[in-house]
């Protein structure tokens, strides 16, 4: 099985290639959604996160308050370092977990949607990578809106990441989100068309 790499900039439209592949009927792992997983209530991620970060990251109802860990560590390297350090292990166990589960389905290719993908340094486990790239301004604009952010927390977590014209030198394929979700949804269509195809 093909093990293909989805990632972007922060807002470039990466969750939304996801959905259109899943509403296909392609296999795909979302690293944020397993990442959520493994810092539930109850979890061994949850109580490590509270360990390092204290009890204020906690939600009243006992759940990971996510805005308030994330304004914690985005501005502070050293901070986001830590909290990777306790997740990561146990995303790469969930992860290694769910592409099994896939191979073993039979299927020719499975997704790995991970938004530091190139950070992580993470290429030469995938036979191919495919970068969602869109504009600055329109990823300023989604992160305005999506997650409330002000402009100096969307600017520490735009710089957390590597610039998205090196990520696009590393890409096998690139596909463009700067319109509507149906020229998104083409796009993607058109490119699975050709890695199908052996045309790619």
């Amino acid at each position: 099985m093909k093990w293909i790499g989805l990632t972007g900039g922060i807002a470039s439209g990466k969750s939304s290639v996801s959905e259109i592949l899943r509403s296909d009927g392609y296999p795909v792992v979302d690293a944020d959604a397993i990442a959520r997983t493994v810092v539930e209530p109850g979890k061994p991620g949850l109580l490590k996160v509270v360990e390092a970060f204290g009890h204020e990251v906690l939600k009243p109802d006992g759940s990971l308050d996510r805005k308030k860990l994330g304004q914690m560590v985005f501005a502070k390297p050293d901070q986001l370092l830590k909290l990777e350090k306790i997740l990561h292990p146990m995303i790469q166990q969930e992860t290694a977990y769910q592409r099994k589960i896939f191979a073993d389905q039979g299927h020719a290719f499975a997704f790995y949607d991970v938004p530091l993908l190139f950070e992580k340094n993470l290429e030469k486990s995938f036979d191919a990578i495919i970068v969602v790239t869109s504009s600055e301004d329109l990823q300023r604009a989604r992160m305005k809106k999506r997650d409330l952010l002000s402009e100096e927390e969307i600017s520490h977590r735009l710089k957390s990441q590597i610039p998205l014209s090196l990520k696009v030198g590393k890409a096998t394929w690139v596909l463009k989100n700067e319109g509507t979700l149906a020229e998104l949804k083409q796009a993607v269509r058109e490119l699975l068309g050709k890695i199908q195809s052996g045309k790619a």
